[in-house]
């Protein structure tokens, strides 16, 4: 048996290595690494009757090993797992099928393009001394190049030679792709861009990408259209509230699908070509037409601002409309008595969890996915697929409208759901991309460099002829030595400005109309309203944050791929390059530019040229998603389970191997948060426990939950509280992937680095502190965020805008997350599925993390507790501040006073905060032993632990 190393262990490039041969496989797994080839099989191919051949790759589910198989057909060519030719058992391979067929050999190479075409010569060209080579008689000969006066001799020079060619504004790529060898002989299809030559399905993109560019500048550029009046196409009452009376092309389209169906809907068009307003459409029908709720979800929480504001004139109308994100909480009553939701899909599934909202849900009749296409995201797909799962269900009363712009498999995905597709190619403005290329290398440094000076000249050369950029960078320091690389290109003073020296960077880069943009940007506000209104000529920004931004520009220059230990997406790239030539900005035409190196070039122009194909990722979360569905009440038996497996993405791809829903099954059952039982008819039926509903309510994902209690059950019983602080902040940090995955900015190295010396300590700090010889692991941003909160909370109180030196944006996120964590671990006290140590730490830490704006110190975290209750949820964020400071400056430290009159912002009635102080005055239970945790989830303790809850006192 052999094995194949690097990109050629994966099913594609075993294919293409041996055989020649391009799969396009539906499987994911058939593009990730670790496959090795096997053997020729007896069964011959279903489809051509030709050989077929296996490979197999190993993997492990819940502590078992086992293989994944894929049977290739290089004759079709074909991939296929054992599902897909009807079989279980790779045994089954080995023998001839009962109705078999002619014997085929694989198809032999072939010559020319590859698809029996005349030969050719194109060629992209930034040259003006160009030679045009002599060729074949009857060889499609092109030459797409730029349209300035230094190229007229060029031109001339093609014209005479018959050859076709086209020029294109900004042209800055050079590449040859042909079929022609030395003396004028057929050859197999090749790209070459310098000194780099690509064959095979390489060389194919490369042929495919001339084809879009040349079709695309084929005629004059036509973008006069005339809107179709709104109340022509759906009823007049809708009109007012749609951003325009008119409707363009796109819209027109789909308006007859909105309007007179009412079935599931996928729209996939070019960005910028006004996919919201169909959104909005099928929303409107659905709150005027059938008196329902509207479920809106964006994948970003920028988004919910966008959309938030895009539906500001229907609040004018009275439509109550609530965003939701985990930086905006509204209380129950107003989230269950709102029109329409804006949520992420995170925030949308926590209310779908919620038993008190589901008479609410019920009413939802529409749900509008943004950017369908996060299906396929590792982080986001998963949940998203079991959301769209369940809802699409035959007895589901909810319409899905999806929209994407970047999805190449729409049809798979309309198919899956059942649903109408809507495609076009419509958009107002004609976009041309470009592939720049820098050298490769292992210099980081020098390859930073090259992208910089690379992007600063793509921006010098847009805005001399009167456009704007959009340039972006993978980090906030690269955005700022982008940026100020580019006010000195355009004739700043930048001597001894460092991209670190904040107040002068951004007076320097503003005068030379520069604009800088990332989430703790002081100035991001400022640096929007300059580009929109043309103030400033570039903007540079980061993408994770600019991606989800509506800023319009002539050009989009993406800089960097890399986002810290993350290559980005092709779907990231192409809705970056949307941006360029919007309507918006008052442009007709867009140019987007990604900068690469010279051993990545192919990849991506093979990824662009394909476009973002979605595969299922919910497998690799499968747990998860069973243990909702189970909370939900919609399974309890493994043939429940397969059932909804069948429903999925996974499977209508073509993942009908059964293997990981048994697998997931036993999983949560070994855990603790399934429970198997026995009927009296003797079928066998599984049960959430309660560990499984605080787990499911809490959205902690099951395998991180497994990590987490592993680990500390590990740990020994600590000794003091701030031992015990230390290792628990250490356990949330390094085995909570959203933690530990965390990647830190190198301008904030040190400081971490100290802090963490320092265990938080902002008071232990001093120059004298070295960092020589240390080493970031994972987890440590986030260690020294909690360890922030629990030894120095003061530094955290309020808003403030650095802590330490670190800013308060690059703490926010993680501070945010962290307390669900701890209230998972802290609720598992009552169930003794943890150690009694780590529930109470988890319970006091938890709320100091939540309630941070108020400094609370070690202990203070059952103060915090009754101060929630008697705020109520729905008044928490602005009344337990209050009754928290309140009780201080009484000089309360614990919850146990006696009864008396309710506190002034008391929101209970009198006899409920009777109930509550007789509630938590319970110190001993029906056999007169002392409580640890009481019902309502506050604590007492015995031991070590009584002394960390005295500390306050």
């Amino acid at each position: 048996m052999s094995t194949e190393d690097g990109t050629g262990s994966t099913v594609v490039g075993i294919a293409e290595s041996r055989w020649g041969v391009r799969l396009e496989p539906e499987l994911q797994r058939f593009r990730e690494p670790g496959w090795s080839y096997e053997r020729c099989v007896e069964r011959r191919c279903p489809t051509c009757s030709g050989e077929l051949h296996t490979m197999r790759r190993p993997y492990e589910s819940a502590g078992k090993q086992y293989r994944y198989v894929a049977i290739v057909c290089p004759a079709c060519p074909a991939a296929f797992d054992l599902a897909g030719l009807g079989l279980k058992k790779y045994d089954h391979l080995l023998k001839p099928a009962t109705t078999g067929g002619t014997r085929t050999r694989p198809k032999p190479g072939v010559t020319g393009d590859g698809a029996g075409r005349p030969l050719l010569h194109w060629v992209k060209t930034t040259d003006p001394a160009m030679r045009v080579p002599r060729q074949p008689p009857g060889t499609d000969a092109r030459v797409i190049l730029p349209s300035g006066s230094e190229f007229d001799a060029l031109r001339t020079s093609l014209a005479d030679a018959g050859v076709a060619y086209r020029q294109v504004r900004h042209w800055l790529e050079d590449e040859t792709i042909t079929t022609v060898g030395a003396r004028g002989r057929p050859v197999p299809l090749r790209a070459s861009a310098g000194r780099d030559i690509a064959t095979g399905t390489a060389a194919t993109s490369a042929r495919d990408a001339f084809e879009m560019i040349w079709d695309a500048h084929g005629d004059a550029l036509a973008t006069d259209w005339t809107p179709v009046e709104a109340a022509t196409l759906v009823p007049a009452e809708w009109v007012p509230y749609l951003p325009y009376p008119g409707l363009n092309p796109l819209q027109v389209q789909a308006a007859s699908e909105i309007v007179e169906q009412d079935g599931h809907v996928i729209v996939t068009a070019p960005t910028g070509s006004g996919k919201t307003v169909i959104g909005m459409l099928a929303a409107i029908k659905a709150l005027l037409g059938q008196g329902r709720k509207v479920a809106w979800l964006v994948p970003q929480r920028s988004l919910t601002d966008e959309l938030d504001r895009e539906l500001a004139s229907w609040r004018e109308q009275g439509v109550r409309v609530e965003r939701l994100s985990g930086e905006h909480a509204t209380d129950m009553r107003k989230i269950r008595e709102a029109n329409v939701w804006v949520a992420t899909t995170e925030k949308f599934e926590a209310l779908c969890r919620t038993a008190s909202l589901t008479t609410a849900l019920a009413e939802v009749a529409c749900l509008v996915v943004d950017e369908i296409h996060l299906l396929g995201d590792p982080a986001r797909g998963p949940l998203l697929e079991a959301l769209l799962a369940r809802v699409a269900g035959s007895d589901s009363r909810v319409r899905i409208v999806g929209l994407s712009a970047t999805v190449s498999n729409a049809a798979e995905i309309a198919g899956w759901l059942g649903a109408r597709l809507v495609t076009s190619g419509w958009r107002p403005s004609r976009l041309t991309w470009q592939l720049l290329t820098i050298p490769d290398g292992a210099d980081h440094r020098a390859q930073q460099l090259a992208r910089t000076e690379t992007a600063v000249a793509v921006a010098d050369r847009i805005v001399d002829d009167g456009g704007s950029v959009l340039v972006f960078c993978g980090s906030k320091r690269a955005v700022r030595a982008t940026a100020l690389a580019v006010a000195a290109a355009r004739g700043a003073n930048t001597r001894g400005v460092s991209p670190d020296d904040l107040a002068r960077l951004e007076k320097v880069c503003s005068g030379a109309r520069v604009g800088i943009h990332y989430k703790d940007w002081d100035h991001k506000a400022a640096a929007e309203r300059g580009f929109r209104t043309r103030d400033l000529d570039v903007l540079v920004a980061t993408t994770t944050v600019a991606a989800g931004v509506n800023l319009p520009a002539r050009a989009v220059v993406v800089q960097d791929t890399q986002l810290g230990i993350t290559t980005m997406g092709v779907a990231t790239v192409q809705q970056m390059f949307g941006r360029a030539g919007r309507i918006g900005a008052g442009e007709t035409e867009g140019w987007g530019y990604l900068i690469t190196t010279r051993g990545d070039r192919s990849g991506w122009q093979q990824d662009l040229v394909d476009g973002y194909v979605v595969r299922s990722r919910l497998d690799e979360t499968l747990p998860d998603h069973l243990l909702a569905e189970t909370a939900q009440g919609r399974m309890n038996t493994v043939t429940e389970a397969e059932n909804w497996w069948v429903r999925t993405l996974a499977n209508h791809k073509g993942t009908r191997d059964l293997e990981p829903v048994h697998a997931a099954v036993q999983t949560l059952l070994d855990g603790g948060f399934l429970a198997a039982t026995t009927h009296e008819d003797g079928s066998s039926r599984f049960a959430v426990t309660e560990l499984g509903r605080l787990t499911t309510r809490l959205m902690v994902g099951v395998q991180t939950g497994i990590r987490l209690r592993t680990h500390l059950a590990a740990q020994p019983a600590p000794s003091t509280a701030e031992d015990a602080e230390s290792l628990l902040i250490r356990a949330v940090a390094t085995q909570v992937p959203q933690f530990s995955e965390l990647v830190i900015g190198e301008e904030h190295r040190q400081q971490v680095t100290r802090l963490l010396r320092a265990q938080g300590h902002v008071d232990r700090l001093s120059s004298e502190l070295s960092t020589a010889g240390s080493v970031l692991a994972p987890g440590d941003l986030a260690q020294v965020t909690f360890l922030l909160v629990a030894n120095t909370p003061r530094a955290c109180a309020g808003r403030p805008r650095t802590i330490a030196g670190l800013p308060y944006s690059v703490l926010f996120s993680i501070l945010s997350e962290a307390p669900h964590y701890f209230a998972w671990l802290a609720e598992q006290g009552g169930l003794a599925t943890v150690q009694p140590w780590v529930a109470v730490v988890a319970a006091d830490l938890g709320r100091r993390i939540r309630w941070r704006v108020t400094a609370p110190p070690r202990g203070a975290g059952r103060l915090l507790w009754i101060c929630e209750q008697m705020a109520t949820r729905e008044h928490a964020d602005r009344l337990v501040p209050q009754l928290f400071g309140a009780a201080r400056r009484a000089e309360i430290t614990s919850p146990d006073w006696p009864v008396g009159a309710p506190p002034r912002a008391c929101q209970l009635t009198e006899p409920l905060y009777r109930a509550l102080l007789a509630d938590r005055a319970a110190a001993v239970d029906d056999a007169g032993e002392p409580v640890v945790f009481g019902r309502r989830g506050d604590y007492r303790s015995r031991g070590w632990l009584a002394s960390y809850n005295e500390i306050a006192r």
